[in-house]
């Protein structure tokens, strides 16, 4: 894992590439474990240095923290905002108010992904540290935006499209970009920059309640702003490492070269049978994923009226999903390679068995339960996302993997809240929503569990071609030397 530059990559290699000009080795490289080595010298490719591990590290993982918890505590707290734009407008004729209403934070969630593979695209041009300042800058415009409409047509744009694509231009270098300052300790560090969703998530429903009673929903949004602010000012903290000597040169040069289009959308990481299982098994687990933090309120008011604080349950989801991205982050830096896998399908299990048995919960007590269990499991799922994509497409691909997935992670988190929105209004109760949003995560999670196998048997193919490549070279060397001897002896 290299350190990433503010210029653009060598050889378009589909992530930020490596800090320092490439090492000839003589030998074929292969990738093992996400790693590219170079069979010769036995070691890692000589392409970069070794990430720090600390240092100015530490400060860019606070940075990276409050931007998953101001982007993702905003979205999580959705369903507290999706019951005030209800009151304020709804009317009493209108028979799709649901799902016309739950358009609104759907949208800004499925945007969020849907941009990811051109942010990708703009963090390998640009670098991690431009990508996520103007990201912020523009998720503060559209929020600022949002809070000064009059009816709910106009945030289908300001809050569900400009807002979320701000907050998909910041969030993405986020993740990016501790690759590049963390490698034994990476798994530890995602699990603490993704709590910081965790955290706000926690907080986010009282206060957002609390404003909303005292100041209303317009007032809300701008007080909200504020966390864009300080996202935009975090933004400058991704301090890139040492530039490679081809930056340097077009530095002096003066002059920026934009790459042909084949490089900037490095479509070979579709080429990783296992990266490619992943990438579609992923998004088939997910449609019913985003449905709890969207209706889950609602239903409650549903269900038990007035006489019980829905807010704890978010409180709930977002306690136990901090521990599980702390443990559970943890816990994957144990586990070699691809079986860091194993992991998400024992959390979708848990996530689709969850959903199915909210309807069944008539006790509120109950209902608590369920959310913790499903907090816990949701923060294995996403502790763990970036960590997968290093091992199974290498450093080197590691941005645009993680941008195509979260592209087509964008249409089922899109569509499976309007969808559960449309079933309230035409039967009066979410109970068949909660049911059918439990069957995909159990689906994609039996998808997943081929991905280990499948990325062994890739490294067994590889590993016979790389046996012949350093028999070959050492034949070579060994002939070389041969060569050399006799020539040197005294002709007599």
């Amino acid at each position: 894992m290299a350190p990433v530059s503010e210029q653009p990559a060598p050889q378009g290699a589909g992530g930020p590439a490596a800090a320092a000009a490439p090492v000839p080795c003589p030998a074929e490289r292969r990738r093992e474990n996400g790693e590219e080595r170079c069979p010769a010298k036995g070691g890692p490719a000589a392409t970069a240095a070794e990430p720090p591990d600390g240092g100015w590290g530490w400060v860019v993982m606070l940075a990276a923290m409050w931007c998953n918890g101001s982007v993702f505590g905003i979205q999580n707290s959705c369903g507290v905002l999706f019951v005030s734009m209800l009151q304020l407008f709804g009317g009493a004729n209108d028979t799709q108010l649901a799902f016309k209403t739950a358009w609104v934070s759907s949208l800004s969630m499925g945007m969020i992904f849907f941009c990811s593979p051109i942010v990708s695209v703009f963090t390998d041009l640009f670098g991690c540290r431009k990508v996520a300042v103007i990201g912020a800058a523009v998720g503060f415009v559209g929020l600022l935006s949002s809070s000064f409409v009059s009816t709910i047509e106009p945030l289908y744009f300001t809050y569900g499209v400009l807002f979320a694509c701000g907050c998909s231009f910041a969030y993405q270098p986020s993740l990016v970009v501790l690759g590049y300052y963390f490698k034994k300790r990476l798994g530890l560090v995602n699990g603490i920059v993704t709590a910081g969703s965790s955290l706000f998530t926690v907080s986010l429903p009282f206060l957002l309640r609390v404003l909303i009673d005292s100041v209303g929903l317009y007032n809300t949004l701008r007080v909200l702003c504020v966390l864009m602010f300080v996202l935009f000012l975090a933004g400058f903290t991704y301090k890139p490492l040492a530039p490679n000597a081809k930056d340097k040169d077009d530095g002096k040069k003066g002059k920026f070269r934009f790459p042909p289009g084949k490089k900037i959308f490095n479509f070979s990481v579709f080429k990783v049978t296992s990266y490619r299982i992943w990438a579609f098994g992923i998004p088939a687990a997910l449609f019913g994923y985003f449905v709890p933090y969207v209706h889950l309120m609602k239903h409650v008011k549903d269900r038990f009226g007035d006489s019980v604080p829905e807010e704890v349950l978010l409180l709930c989801l977002g306690i136990t999903s901090g521990i599980g991205r702390l443990v559970f982050g943890r816990v994957a830096d144990y586990i070699p390679g691809a079986k860091k896998v194993y992991l998400q399908v024992a959390s979708f299990f848990f996530i689709g068995l969850m959903s199915m048995m909210i309807p069944l919960c008539h006790v509120f007590g109950a209902l608590i339960a369920v959310c913790l269990f499903m907090g816990l499991f949701d923060g294995c799922f996403i502790c763990i996302m970036a960590p997968i994509a290093f091992e199974l497409v290498g450093a080197q691909d590691v941005s645009q993997a993680i941008g195509f997935l979260l592209g087509l992670m964008s249409v089922p988190m899109t569509v499976g809240p309007p969808i559960a929105g449309l079933l309230r209004d035409h039967l009066g109760t979410y109970d068949v929503a909660f049911y059918l949003a439990g069957v995909p995560p159990l689906i994609g999670g039996a998808i997943l569990c081929f991905i280990p196998w499948v990325h062994e048997r890739q490294k067994l193919k590889e590993r016979p071609k790389t046996v012949d490549g350093e028999t070959t070279e050492k034949m070579l060397e060994s002939e070389s030397t041969f060569v050399s001897d006799t020539a040197e002896k005294p002709v007599k």
